[in-house]
């Protein structure tokens, strides 16, 4: 079934794209392929993959009403490009609709929370292997969810994501943030947000993050504290990150701290247009709990969007 209605989308869209241009646009149909080879040394074995680095599919966009009202929409999936025959390689990622004005946003759905965003770009190596997650908590996407997003007022702006019971046994969950500037570092050189988990996915996690815009550099760096929710040690940590652009070449290093546990990543990004890029990585990720892991991944990545 959301295979079918991933091709009805995209064959609308195509459509849309091709014989309908003088129409006003009401979202757009986009695709992220993200695929890598590595060699991956987990601590007893060594072995060589072909990962999809999350790659995903969906559609988006925004449509006007009366008052100055727009409703915003976000259907999201994750497509696992080297899945197995036979096995649904389909996951949801971010799903919800909702409403935009001078009030702010509100939507309904499945989202990513406000701790969550906090990371802002900060994290260089999302969705690989030395992705934050890896030693850290608070990287959640929650369904059952709804999240408020205020007006900028001088670049600050508040996000507040409440996760609904879901029955009568269940329990509730909150994730709020403060935000200044945007993710992007476009509107401002400087992006800077503190946020605060209250029993997300069984865990009460602070989160403190800014990053700065060097000349064609960018310098990170998250603070974080997280214990259990129920009661239990508590762990702190921290994140450096630089990025630095020389014309089509990006180097991207990372550092990343749970108490004894380490992360370090290290690779080199090289456009070959707008949407195209090949890199190269390596991993090392300590922790105290499993054997050390290493990784080296040499992939591609290839964007695309199609307005409608």
């Amino acid at each position: 079934m959301q295979i079918k209605t991933i091709a009805v989308l995209t064959t609308l869209t195509l459509f849309n794209s091709a014989y309908a241009a003088d129409l006003n646009h009401q979202g757009q149909f986009y695709a992220k392929l993200n695929v890598n080879g590595q060699l991956a040394d987990e601590g007893l074995d060594n072995f060589t993959e072909i990962r999809s680095n999350n790659s995903w599919i969906g559609v988006k966009g925004d449509v006007a009403l009366e008052n100055d009202i727009q409703v915003v929409y976000r259907l999201e999936w994750k497509v696992d490009i080297t899945g197995e025959k036979g096995v649904d390689n389909l996951t949801e990622r971010p799903q919800y609709v909702g409403l935009r004005g001078g009030f702010g946003e509100l939507t309904l759905g499945r989202n990513f929370t406000a701790l969550w965003m906090a990371q802002g770009k900060i994290d260089l190596y999302n969705h690989y292997e030395g992705d934050i997650a890896a030693i850290w908590k608070g990287e959640n996407r929650l369904s059952d969810l709804a999240t408020y997003t205020s007006p900028v007022f001088g670049g600050f702006y508040g996000v507040v994501s409440y996760q609904a019971e879901k029955s009568a046994d269940g329990k509730d969950a909150l994730s709020a943030g403060i935000f200044y500037g945007d993710a992007e570092l476009k509107k401002a050189e400087v992006f800077a947000a503190l946020a605060q988990d209250i029993d997300v996915a069984g865990f009460d996690v602070t989160r403190a993050s800014f990053q700065y815009k060097l000349g064609d550099g960018k310098l990170g760096l998250m603070l974080q504290r997280q214990e259990p929710a129920e009661g239990g040690e508590s762990r702190s940590g921290g994140l450096v990150s630089y990025s630095h652009r020389w014309g089509d070449w990006e180097l991207r290093a990372q550092a990343q701290s749970m108490e004894d546990d380490r992360s370090y990543n290290l690779g080199m990004d090289y456009r070959l247009g707008k949407q195209t890029k090949v890199y190269v990585w390596g991993a090392n990720i300590e922790q105290q709990d499993n054997p050390d892991r290493r990784y080296l991944a040499l992939g591609v990545e290839h964007k695309l969007s199609v307005a409608f």
